[in-house]
């Protein structure tokens, strides 16, 4: 009989991916979008899509660096208030564990006991786990989070920048809306499937907000286009 699979362990990276992902579709599409109906020229269309890329890949990577970070950061002060709560009061800290288990479910006299069991083995663990919620595979990376990003930001906003290159000039806005769309599909239909999750109501999010984002863009783009 085949084990059971999780995919909680993949959460980091895979949230980190796909909204990098997910960016690097719909603002590059919708940068392109945008300057094509605003009238732009080929070889600056190429610059704005290439700028966006690079800026939006760099500007993913720090802030997803930046923010898982500075979750790092709080969780590293809980762990480190836990370990002083334990040497300073260990009594307490046992009880307050053996409430937790209580609290769940376990009678009183088992409760005390598995307490006692976890604490020998791992007390700083056994707190982080259940008071705290933390696992090694929960814990933050924040390199791993900045470079999924990047390059899944870079993978998706390349998508529509080939689209556009590709096109004639009359399809080029129509070209990058395809392209985009297809691309969004695809990325709602794999994230769904490496979390382990239903597929269409991940498809229909993206695709609706990345339309979105590409109509008031275009909208934007027109009416300066026409003002200039």
């Amino acid at each position: 009989m085949p084990r059971e699979g999780h995919f909680i362990t993949r959460t980091g990276w895979l949230r980190a991916a796909i909204l990098g992902a997910n960016d690097g579709i719909v603002s590059t599409a919708s940068l392109l979008v945008g300057v094509v109906a605003a009238g732009m020229d080929r070889s600056g269309i190429l610059l704005a899509g290439l700028a966006g890329l690079t800026a939006g890949a760099f500007s993913m990577a720090a802030g997803e660096y930046v923010s898982v970070s500075a979750q790092t950061d709080v969780e590293s002060a809980d762990l480190e208030r836990e370990r002083i709560a334990l040497e300073e009061d260990p009594e307490y800290e046992l009880q307050e564990l053996a409430e937790g288990f209580e609290a769940r479910g376990v009678s009183a006299d088992l409760a005390v006991q598995v307490a006692h069991e976890m604490t020998a083995h791992d007390a700083l663990d056994a707190h982080a786990r259940e008071e705290l919620g933390l696992t090694d595979q929960s814990g933050s990376r924040p390199l791993e989070a900045a470079l999924a990003s990047a390059l899944a930001f870079a993978t998706g906003a390349a998508l529509p920048l080939i689209a556009v290159i590709i096109a004639p000039m009359t399809w080029r806005s129509f070209a990058v809306v395809v392209v985009s769309h297809m691309a969004l599909i695809l990325l709602g239909s794999v994230g769904a499937r490496l979390g382990g999750t239903p597929v269409w109501p991940a498809v229909l999010r993206v695709v609706f907000w990345g339309a979105l984002a590409m109509a008031v863009t275009a909208a934007v783009g027109r009416l300066f286009g026409v003002m200039v």
